[in-house]
């Protein structure tokens, strides 16, 4: 599996599947995932209510999809990252999780090229060194035939950095 770092708009990225750092509403907020339904449009927000009313809130660790809407992506991801309350045992297992569940699901769907926010670092407080290490090794460790490339889309020029330079010591394998 390939990996790729951008910096930039996770809207904005042409892949079969992005992945929204929801919150367990399922229904929009700040963040990237006020920006995913903002970009996808009102058909995202309507899976999302349907998902809701079959299944409840979405627990965090846990990742449910809906089409894309209007983003240049097939599907959206929705996982739900901890919020950091510095128990780092507990929340890097969640975090953790977010990725495997993700994963997991894109392969289900068929995906061969995902891409993922920086989950949890946001309004979530999640250390971002500590989540991008999470972040690269549960990819590195995810076996798939399916999954071609996965995209780590950085808002901002710290977690590019931190990614980069977790990924560099895999650059030439």
């Amino acid at each position: 599996m390939k990996i790729e770092i951008i910096k930039g708009d996770i809207t904005k990225i042409h892949a079969d599947a992005i992945v929204n750092a929801a919150n367990s509403s399922l229904l929009g907020g700040g963040g990237v995932d006020g920006a995913i339904h903002r970009a996808g449009g009102p058909k995202i927000l309507e899976e999302c209510r349907a998902i809701r009313n079959r299944q409840g809130k979405c627990k965090t660790g846990e990742a449910v999809m809906t089409t894309a809407g209007n983003l240049p992506a097939k599907y959206v991801i929705h996982t739900v990252g901890p919020v950091w309350n510095d128990d780092k045992e507990k929340g890097s297992k969640l975090l953790s999780d977010c990725y495997k569940h993700c994963l997991k699901l894109a392969e289900d769907l068929k995906v061969k090229i995902i891409a993922f926010p920086n989950i949890s670092t946001g309004i979530y407080k999640f250390p971002k060194e500590l989540a991008g290490e999470i972040a690269v090794n549960e990819v590195r460790k995810f076996q798939s035939d399916i999954i071609e490339k996965v995209i780590f889309v950085c808002f901002d020029e710290e977690n590019e950095e931190i990614y980069k330079k977790l990924l560099k010591p895999f650059k030439h394998q």
